[in-house]
């Protein structure tokens, strides 16, 4: 089975590729931004201990994003996507105001990143909550392969190019860039046009996380097209803060965490939990490990290869949608695991990175077949809610394995700790296959409830 022609066509629908073009171009400055940070950090102690803590600092806003899933869904959209991506431009402008004044420190940079951090936890779950609303429910799994290759694709580009450009201008100047990248996707996001969550999903949201749904709606993909669309520039905002005076912001939180307890989705975030902690303490220990092999080129080019290989995987998801998903992530994350060990314990620098973005691809695949399964089963108006709420969950040990990793890097060795996360992928291709309910999950188009 080849990926359909379709899965590139959709892009001519206008909302989604305004979408895409936004994440595209505030990614490609992320990308930079990321290689640049971490670096900064590195260069400024030479101690694995503050990338740790640089990458603590990074990962646990991710824990709040539970917070922020009401919000999504009580909120514009559009509004959301544009006013984090302006006060996000003025914020790493500060790190080369503070070297030009002199005042740079690790500490103004560790300042800055949780702050950016904590913005972008409204970004992924408004991305996230818009997509079923400007596309058909046939072009989900399409859609989430077109999102996550504008994201992995600028990653593996960026991430590369990074390197080279921090080795040879610096860390600071890259800030720069970083900061006009945030404003152009302010402009691309800010003719948006989003429409309201269905009215026929808010049966979901009185059932108080209700996890047995089985119905999809369909949205209007021709509407952002229409002239009265792009002149509004967005959502119906009116509609969204009519829909947000009538239940309580705690009453939308708990919805959403009352879905997922009821559901399938309680059990799978364990298998995120044990992998982001492992792979929180290699992320915070790469810039160490990159050094000994060669320098911020180095890193640059390890974390391209990553990036490379989620892209690869996320080009070919739709390959994989119809296969059952939980022989497929036992499969997927076994391969990746066995792979990553390989990367880590070759000496051969381009030998690793060859493995270390093989290792990878399975990532790419997972991350769009586990999406579009949400965003198809969860109703329109609880979206928001639920997809904040998974993404703080499953992260809830990364900010931790970043701490501990840092310092274990300094104690034991960074290699020790990259190493880690081909263990922690064992794990999860482990733990799918000892738990009934998850070993015996079909193909996402056969799932008809998330129950537990």
């Amino acid at each position: 089975m080849n990926v359909s022609i379709r899965d590139w066509l959709i892009v001519r629908n206008a909302n989604l590729r305004r979408l895409v073009l936004g994440r595209l171009v505030t990614n490609a400055g992320d990308s930079v931004y990321a290689i640049a940070a971490m670096w900064l950090v590195y260069g400024l102690t030479g101690s694995s201990a503050y990338t740790g803590l640089a990458g603590f600092l990074t990962m646990a806003p991710q824990a709040l994003q539970v917070f922020a899933g009401p919000l999504v869904d009580r909120w514009s959209l559009r509004r959301i996507l544009v006013g984090t991506q302006l006060v996000q431009a003025v914020l790493v402008l500060t790190i080369p105001v503070a070297e030009f004044l002199s005042l740079l420190s690790v500490w103004v940079v560790l300042s800055v990143m949780p702050l950016v951090s904590l913005l972008n936890q409204l970004v992924y779950p408004a991305q996230s909550a818009a997509v079923p609303r400007i596309v058909d429910g046939d072009d989900l799994v399409a859609a989430n392969s077109l999102l996550s290759l504008s994201y992995q694709g600028v990653d593996m580009a960026f991430n590369a190019l990074a390197g080279v450009l921090v080795a040879a201008t610096g860390a600071v100047t890259l800030y720069l860039v970083d900061s006009v990248s945030f404003a152009v996707a302010a402009a691309l996001f800010v003719r948006l046009y989003i429409p309201a969550a269905s009215e026929d999903d808010n049966a979901g949201a009185d059932a108080g996380g209700n996890s047995e749904v089985t119905t999809e709606t369909d949205t209007d993909t021709d509407s952002p097209d229409t002239p009265s669309a792009v002149a509004d520039g967005g959502e119906d905002d009116s509609t969204a803060d009519a829909d947000a005076d009538e239940t309580g912001y705690l009453d939308d939180l708990r919805a959403g965490l009352g879905f997922i307890r009821g559901s399938i989705l309680l059990p799978l975030l364990v298998t995120g939990l044990v992998a982001n902690g492992v792979f929180g303490g290699a992320w915070a220990t790469m810039p160490a490990f990159a050094d000994a092999r060669g320098g911020p080129e180095t890193y640059g080019l390890l974390m391209a290869a990553i990036a490379g290989g989620m892209l690869v995987g996320a080009a070919v998801a739709s390959v994989f949608d119809d296969l059952p998903y939980g022989a497929l992530s036992i499969a997927l994350f076994a391969v990746s695991g066995s792979l990553w060990l390989g990367a880590v314990t070759i000496s051969w620098l381009p030998g690793t990175v060859a493995l270390l973005a093989l290792a990878t691809v399975p990532f790419g695949i997972s991350n769009v077949v586990t999406m579009a399964m949400i965003q198809t089963l969860v109703p329109e108006d609880l979206l928001g809610r639920v997809m904040a709420a998974v993404g703080s969950l499953s992260t809830l040990m990364m900010p931790v394995g970043s701490a501990l990793g840092g310092v274990l890097g300094d104690a034991v060795g960074a290699g020790v700790v990259v190493g880690a996360g081909g263990v922690g992928l064992l794990f999860v291709a482990a733990y799918v296959l000892a738990i009934p309910s998850l070993r015996r999950l079909p193909a996402i188009d056969e799932i008809e409830t998330l129950a537990a």
